[in-house]
């Protein structure tokens, strides 16, 4: 399994705008292509930054995958014009998972959100 560990930092103050965009749009459009997306994490240190992590079966899939994206009409004629304004930089590392990868998160404790509000 190939994983995008990817790390954005927004323009001051922009990091909840661009998370509720992700959060409603651009997830399901990169699962729709096949993406297994985790996240977002937001940064408890700096307020501008967060990260999220996309899963890939392979190289050439991953390839495959991205190109169903951001060729797409909804990146190219929507998404794209929205949340690249609001990114100041973003990185990604390529990675690839060791045999005894463990791909489980939830310690079946319950997770708020608080993302631009109070914690539920």
């Amino acid at each position: 399994m190939i994983v995008e560990v990817r790390t954005y930092k927004t323009k001051p103050g922009m990091r909840d705008a661009f998370i509720a965009v992700f959060e409603s749009r651009s997830i399901a459009g990169q699962r729709a292509a096949g993406m297994q997306v985790t996240g977002p994490l937001v940064d408890l240190e700096d307020p501008d930054v967060f990260i999220f992590m996309r899963a890939f079966p392979s190289l050439e899939e991953r390839d495959r995958m991205k190109s169903a994206f951001y060729d797409g009409d909804e990146w190219k004629n929507e998404l794209e014009a929205i949340v690249m304004p609001m990114l100041e930089t973003y990185s990604a590392v390529l990675t690839e998972a060791s045999p005894g990868f463990v791909n489980e998160i939830d310690c079946g404790l319950p997770v708020p959100h608080t993302v631009g509000q109070a914690a539920v």
